[in-house]
C-alpha cells in the first residue's frame, strides 16, 4: 500500500500508511513508538525539527528498519503579528480596543441573543469573507481612540511571515516530536529498539532525549520478563506432576515433552521469514507447557502401572508407546490440519493468526515423529 501511494505522484504532501495497532487502545499503529525530548536546551523549533529529521535519516540506514516517520514539522507557514503598543499609547488607543478588532473582523465575536417567530438567534459579528481571505485586509479595518477618532489599524500593528509547528506536543512535560515505523521483514521488535537505542546515543547532541511509549514502551518495560513467565510455567506444571505422580523423579519424564514441542516452534518462527517471536508466538510457547505434557502423561501412566507390576523399565515403555503411536499419529494429523486456516490466513489480522498457526503447526510436526510423544492439542 506504501508503495501504491509512493506511485500515485502525491506531492506537496507526505502519506504514511498505518497499520492498526494490535491491541487497540495501546499506541496508534503497529510497529514501534519512540519520542524524542528536548529537556535541557534552547533551540528553537526549526533546530529541534532538524534534530529529529537528522535521527530518522540516520535510523533509516539500517536495514532492520523498515520504516521511520514522524508528522513532526516546524515548516507551517504562518504569520507573526506585533501591536506597537507605545504607538497606541501615543494615539490614545486601548490595547483590548486592538486585539478585539482583529478578533472581530478576522474570527468572529459574540455580540447577543434575540429572540423573533419562537426563535433564538445569535449575533455574531464577522467581516465578509472577502474582506478577511488575506493578512492585508486588516489594513483595512479601523479602531477607535479615547477621542472618538478612528484610526487605520495597520498603523498600530505589523506582521511578518513566519514559519512554526502546527502543533508543539509535550511527554513528560517536555517538547517531544513522535518517530513512528515498523521492522523490516525478517527482523523482530527486540532487534528494532536496540537498534532505536544504539542510533539515539550517537545521533541526539547533548540536552535532547528519547523515551519509548505505546507498545514499545510497554516492551522495554516487559524486558526478560517472559523468561521467568517460561520458568515459573515449567516450574509450577513439574509440581503438579509430582503431586499427581506422588515422586519427584516421574514429572521429568513427562517434562521432556516440551523441548521437542518448542524446538519445532522456534525452528518454524526462524525459517518463515514473515514471522517474528511476537507476542502471539509466546502465548504459543507458554501454552505448550501445560498441553505438551498432556499425552506424555498418559505414555507414563501406561508404563508406571506396568512398572508397578514388576515388568521391566524398557519393556513397559515400549510397550505403552505402541498402545499409545495410533492415537498420536492420528490426532496430529487431524489437528494440523485444524490449524491450516490459521496458517493460509489472509486480510486484516493474518499475521497474528498466521503467527498463532504456525507456532502450532510447528509443535505439533516434529512431536509427530517420535514415536515416544505425542501432539500436546491431540486430546481436543
Amino acid at each position: 500500500m506504501q508503495q501504491r501511494v509512493a506511485d500515485a505522484g502525491i506531492r506537496n504532501a507526505n502519506v504514511e500508511v498505518i497499520q492498526p495497532s494490535p491491541i487497540p487502545g495501546i499506541g496508534a499503529g503497529v510497529g514501534f513508538s519512540f519520542q524524542i525530548e528536548q529537556r535541557s536546551t534552547n533551540d528553537n523549533l526549526q533546530a529541534f525539527e532538524n534534530t529529529v529529521q537528522k535521527f530518522i535519516t540516520e535510523v533509516k540506514k539500517n536495514p532492520a528498519i523498515g520504516n521511520a516517520y514522524t508528522f513532526y514539522s516546524a515548516k507551517t507557514p504562518g504569520y507573526s503579528l506585533t501591536v506597537d503598543r507605545d504607538k497606541c499609547e501615543k494615539l490614545g488607543v486601548n490595547i483590548a480596543d486592538v486585539f478585539t478588532t482583529i478578533q472581530a473582523f478576522m474570527g468572529s465575536l459574540y455580540i447577543n441573543d434575540f429572540t423573533t417567530y419562537n426563535r433564538t438567534f445569535h449575533v455574531v459579528v464577522q467581516a465578509d469573507t472577502a474582506f478577511r481571505s488575506m493578512i492585508s485586509d486588516m489594513d483595512k479595518y479601523y479602531v477607535r481612540n479615547q477621542a472618538g477618532q478612528m484610526l487605520p489599524l495597520g498603523t498600530l500593528i505589523s506582521y511578518r511571515p513566519t514559519e512554526t509547528a502546527p502543533l508543539i506536543s509535550h511527554f513528560n512535560i517536555f517538547r517531544s516530536a513522535e518517530v513512528d515505523g515498523a521492522p523490516a521483514p525478517g527482523h523482530s521488535s527486540t532487534e528494532v529498539l536496540k537498534v532505536i537505542q544504539e542510533t539515539a546515543a550517537k545521533v541526539l547532541p547533548d540536552g535532547y532525549t528519547y523515551e519509548f511509549s505505546g507498545l514499545s514502551y510497554e516492551e522495554v518495560r516487559a524486558g526478560s520478563t517472559t523468561a521467568y513467565i517460561f520458568l515459573f510455567s515449567i516450574t509450577f506444571v513439574f509440581l503438579f506432576l509430582a503431586a499427581l505422580y506422588e515422586s519427584w523423579s516421574v514429572p521429568f519424564s513427562v517434562l521432556l515433552a516440551v523441548p521437542i514441542g518448542a524446538f519445532g516452534a522456534i525452528l518454524t518462527l526462524f525459517f518463515v521469514p514473515s514471522l517474528t517471536n511476537n507476542v502471539y508466538a509466546q502465548i504459543g510457547l507458554i501454552t505448550l507447557i501445560g498441553l505438551a505434557a498432556k499425552n506424555a502423561i498418559l505414555i507414563v501412566e501406561f508404563a508406571k502401572v506396568r512398572v508397578d507390576r514388576g515388568e521391566e523399565l524398557i519393556k513397559s515403555t515400549l510397550e505403552a508407546v505402541s498402545l499409545r503411536l495410533r492415537p498420536i499419529v492420528m490426532t496430529s494429523l487431524a489437528f494440523i490440519l485444524g490449524v491450516l486456516p490459521l496458517v493460509f490466513a489472509s486480510g486484516a489480522g493474518a499475521v497474528a493468526r498466521r503467527t498463532i498457526g504456525f507456532t502450532v503447526l510447528g509443535v505439533c510436526w516434529p512431536r509427530r515423529r517420535w514415536l515416544s510423544l505425542s501432539c500436546p492439542y491431540s486430546s481436543y
